[in-house]
């Protein structure tokens, strides 16, 4: 084993390491394995250590790992600290540059919020940590459990940030931060709080003490903090009673009494009222431990919930309060609860249509806290709310939304209008139906059979009002089987096209070496695809037409991966990354491909240069591995050795002598590849030093001339550079592989798109093939087929919603589209995108109600919203707390993310179709 002679070495040395250091590729290969190891058994208490994503990104280069790669957008070059010596092995794990402190002498280092996993940090099990300390010491460590969240659906999750109380001593005011897990039970807060003050559980009453007013006792000792609705950063208060009463800070005597109005023993829906899924009453005695854990904030005082509720007269003009992170919850909510039909519904008593018995729902508890969340910001005032009851019922029922992360405004809607819905169902048995073929009969009959089928099954007012539905038409290539189907939709995402290109550089190879490889540039669209990239390049090298280029990452001096998906997005591939284009021959497309990769014959074997690929007309021997290399490196040889006249005559630059001296003859080195022994070989001699891998291009084992070769559909071997492979081929032309583009210091910053709705609408309904991973089962061909599917507006719903999709998401790198949607406020008229001829469907016209905005980037972004007071017409913005009126000309910007619109019953009387002509012009 080479020990590496480096910094890092030496620090681990003098500092008692009690592990030598691994060789790269087996620090990485333990690391996956152990981490394989915990992946498969997850459990609540797990131990997972959170480490700095700059150090990790280090290691990772150092090792050769790009599994996952979650750093590749940070810019580590920049930092100051040193991470890695000389030798590219990382220096002891630094943890400082994520924690709040910047040094590892506080016995609690905590972590600034704003970090995010994958680009600032990464988590790693006990194990790796464990191994990681071994092999590099540093830290500090900084330690974190697993938590299970959710109530139907469990999921494992690491809580790297734990609920933060701040605790405040009602005897002096004096106030302390007070850290648990949020899965910790009340019981535990009480344990902390009384050991930090000295006092004995009896004698210590912790009050809910939200916005720094007392909402209720806590004294459900078995439930959780989460459970309690209980936010981070929010004030806990403590009290201490003697006998009956306390003293103040002037030492009088005060009376303790019930701070809580009594509740009526009936929610807003009609029922009785739940928290947490129990009944539950409120008892006037302070010093009995209720088991009520919802508070002043949510639950609407007051209200009679077998009376419907009518609107304040400046109801829905109430923020919501930002609890964490929850702004994404906050601009959803704040549109929904401006939806008309939704209003209208929540307002009345919708008690009999709960369902509390769908498997399929929540049993009705979301719709009881969306309702009376809906209520109270629709009463008079404009104080702003703590949805906290509300975000207490989303992280049971959706443990993804659970915690202080930001999420996606769209994904939380989705789960409300389905939740909603599940709770809602006015269907209790759903019947089973045998969907039948589409067996050419007319659409229209067989759209209303799936409709009824669907209406049979699912029965609720977000059926009546926010479903439509869409004909889908899939067509096999090879037979021409056609399937059409007609689906029920809540929204529609629509993609956003852009006309933005971008300059890619590829290198292309030769599979037959017949010439040398030769860089690129080709234009393409930024938001195109492999194929694109594959056409175009394919145009600019003159492809034949027998011919087809196989795409390839190039890293480290092999091959990471191929692209061999026509659909994967561009926006996968990296301005910085190394792609390789290899010209194959079509007819050779299904036999063995030959990847040969390079390494110098020396002490460290490090791999050099870019791999080649060739294909194999069944290998039996490494003498047809040897006949492939020796083909492929035929236009790397250099001109010394083709001559016109003998190429024995001259001694040129001493060439022949070095080859005599080594005992190699120079005839089998030039001869042609159609030869089946080069000359002068022994039974046991090849041409070449090579060797065979693995998958991973590990496990070397030597190849001679009579050793047998596996069938495979990729053979990979190792090529070992001697001075005579030196001498006689130019690896220069395998040498400095261009990136995909080189950014300029001064590169023009590109004029920010506009494109318009309709535009949008359009790229979702083109027909297009399905990718490889969603192959389509051909019931006549009886194989899985990459169909083209084509979409088609068949039924629209009284609410039609949009949702534009800004984040794109690659292997590694989230990105977020800034394009300017024109989209119209009024008369969007969608007549002919509807295919249903049915007059009863009502009118196509629609009118923008609310919009959910989300501004910045991905990470560390905002959400806020636009809605329209459906009273006086006024658009006001909502964000979070705060509410403010906006001019209808100031809603339209590049921040618009889901759209709301409602059906206009009757278009307005100057009918101008003006909005829809502008947003079709170009821009």
């Amino acid at each position: 084993m080479t020990i590496p002679d480096s910094a890092g070495y030496h620090y681990m040395m003098e500092n008692g390491s009690i592990e030598l250091p691994c060789k790269p590729d087996e620090e990485r290969r333990i690391v996956q394995e152990l981490t394989a190891k915990a992946e498969s058994n997850l459990r609540e208490g797990n131990l997972y250590y959170v480490v700095s994503g700059r150090w990790f990104s280090a290691w990772q280069r150092y090792t050769g790992q790009r599994d996952g790669a979650p750093f590749e957008d940070c810019p580590i070059e920049s930092q100051t600290l040193a991470l890695s010596d000389s030798d590219g092995r990382p220096g002891a794990i630094d943890n400082s540059d994520i924690i709040v402190n910047g040094d590892d002498k506080d016995d609690d280092p905590q972590l600034p919020r704003t970090l995010v996993e994958g680009r600032d940090y990464v988590l790693v099990p006990q194990e790796v940590w464990e191994k990681l300390t071994k092999w590099y010491k540093g830290g500090p460590a900084l330690p974190r459990k697993m938590i299970s969240v959710g109530n139907q659906q469990k999921q494992f999750y690491v809580e790297v940030f734990p609920l933060c109380l701040r605790l405040t001593d009602s005897r002096d005011q004096s106030e302390v931060v007070i850290r648990l897990s949020r899965q910790a039970s009340l019981n535990d807060l009480y344990v902390k709080v009384c050991q930090l003050k000295g006092l004995h559980p009896e004698k210590a009453r912790i009050w809910d003490f939200f916005d720094k007013k007392k909402q209720t006792v806590l004294s459900s000792l078995s439930h959780t903090l989460e459970e309690l609705n209980l936010q981070m950063d929010q004030d806990i208060l403590l009290e201490v009673p003697t006998e009956y009463f306390s003293m103040d800070s002037t030492g009088n005597g005060l009376a303790l009494i019930p701070v809580e109005p009594i509740r009526s023993s009936f929610s807003i829906a009609g029922g009785p009222t739940m928290s947490n899924g129990n009944s539950t009453g409120y008892s006037t005695n302070t010093y009995q431990r209720s088991t009520s854990t919802s508070t002043n904030g949510d639950m609407e005082d007051g209200y009679d919930g077998l009376k419907p509720l009518t609107r304040g007269d400046t109801g829905g003009l109430a923020g919501l309060q930002n609890l964490g992170n929850t702004c994404f919850m906050n601009s959803s909510l704040q549109c929904l609860v401006h939806t008309t039909p939704m209003v209208e519904y929540f307002l009345q008593d919708y008690s009999d249509e709960i369902n509390r018995q769908n498997p399929l729902g929540m049993h009705g508890e979301l719709a009881v806290a969306f309702g009376e969340l809906l209520r109270k910001l629709w009463s008079s005032g404009r104080t702003p709310v703590a949805p906290r009851a509300f975000k207490g019922k989303l992280a049971r029922f959706a443990p993804q939304f659970s915690g202080y992360n930001q999420h996606d405004s769209q994904e939380l809607l989705a789960f409300l209008l389905d939740g909603l819905h599940e709770d809602l169902n006015r269907v209790k048995q759903k019947p089973y139906f045998e969907t039948k073929d589409y067996d050419s009969r007319p659409d229209e009959e067989v759209a209303d059979e799936y409709w009824s089928y669907h209406k049979a099954r699912n029965d609720s007012i977000i059926v009546d009002t926010c479903q439509g539905q869409y004909k889908s038409t899939l067509v096999c290539p090879a037979c021409d089987k056609i399937s059409i189907t007609f689906d029920p939709f809540m929204y529609l995402s629509l993609p956003l096209p852009s006309t933005a290109t971008r300059a890619m550089t590829i290198t292309v190879f030769y599979g037959d070496g017949s010439s040398l490889p030769m860089p690129f540039t080709v234009t393409v669209l930024k938001q195109g695809c492999c194929k694109d990239l594959s056409h175009a390049l394919s145009t600019e090298c003159c492809l034949r037409s027998d011919e087809y280029l196989l795409l390839a990452e190039v890293y480290e001096h092999r091959i990471y991966r191929y692209l061999e998906n026509p659909s994967e997005p561009l926006a996968n591939i990296k301005d910085d990354e190394h792609i390789v284009a290899y010209r194959l021959p079509k007819k050779d497309a299904d036999l063995t491909r030959l990847e040969i990769c390079h390494r110098y014959q020396d002490i460290e074997r490090k791999p050099f240069l870019t791999p080649l690929v060739t294909i194999l007309e069944d290998p039996q021997s490494g003498v047809d591995i040897d006949l492939a290399v020796d083909r492929m490196l035929a236009p790397l040889r250099r001109k010394a050795f083709f001559p016109s006249a003998n190429i024995h005559s001259s001694g040129e630059n001493g060439m022949e002598e070095r080859m005599e001296s080594s005992g190699t003859q120079l005839g089998p080195e030039i001869q042609s590849s159609e030869e089946s022994e080069p000359e002068g070989m022994s039974s046991r001699e090849l041409s070449f030093r090579l060797c065979i891998t693995d998958d991973k291009g590990f496990g070397c084992r030597p190849i001679v001339k009579d050793s047998p070769i596996t069938p495979a559909r990729i053979v990979k071997v190792m090529l070992d550079w001697t001075n005579k492979e030196h001498d006689l081929y130019d690896s220069s032309f395998l040498k400095d592989l261009p990136v995909v583009h080189k950014s300029g210091i001064l590169a023009k910053k590109t004029k920010q798109e506009a494109i318009s709705l309709f535009s949008c609408l359009d790229a979702f309904l083109k027909e297009e093939p399905l990718g490889p991973d969603d192959m389509w089962y051909c019931p006549r061909c009886k194989e899985h087929r990459q169909a083209s599917k084509k979409l088609d507006l068949w039924r629209l719903p009284d609410i039609l919603v949009f949702h534009l999709k800004r984040f794109s998401y690659s292997r590694w790198l989230k990105n977020k589209l800034d394009t300017f949607v024109n989209f119209p406020i009024r008369n969007l008229d969608l007549s002919k995108y509807v295919k249903s001829k049915d007059a009863s469907e009502g009118s196509h016209v629609y009118e923008l109600y609310a919009i959910s905005n989300h501004y910045g980037g991905l990470g560390g972004g905002h959400y806020s919203a636009y809605c329209k007071l459906s009273g006086d017409n006024s658009w006001h913005h909502f964000d979070d707390a705060h509410v403010s009126p906006v001019n209808e000309s100031e809603i339209k910007s590049s921040a618009a993310y889901v759209l709301f619109y409602q059906r206009v019953k009757k278009p307005s009387a100057d009918g101008k179709v003006g909005e829809q002509l502008d947003s079709h012009r170009a821009f």
